[in-house]
């Protein structure tokens, strides 16, 4: 298993977002059902994310408490779409090297 870098989880919970707004358990949990992450990580992923402006927040009441959503602002779309960028070049830099049909 390889680690996973600061930078992949963020690209990973905007992409997520992008889809639709959500909250962080369910983040967490489609984070979790690709790679192996804690939940304690995640969570500060979601506020650097928040201070930087690629998320916002709003509450919306759910059984009787308030939930917390996120969504993508104007900002995360633009690092979302740089940071896909930047994966393309970096999955072929590697596959470039790891894959055995190009060895040969």
């Amino acid at each position: 298993m390889f680690p996973i870098s600061a930078a992949l989880l963020d690209a990973m919970v905007l992409a997520l977002v992008e889809k639709e707004a959500t909250y962080g358990y369910k983040i967490t949990q489609d984070i979790q059902n690709a790679v192996k992450v804690s939940e304690s990580t995640l969570y500060p992923v979601l506020r650097r994310l928040q201070k930087s402006g690629a998320l916002e927040t709003f509450d919306r009441a759910h059984n009787g408490r308030n939930r917390r959503y996120y969504q993508i602002t104007d900002l995360g779309k633009a690092m979302l779409i740089q940071y896909r960028k930047d994966w393309t070049v970096h999955k072929s830099q590697i596959d470039a090297i790891l894959k055995e049909d190009l060895l040969s």
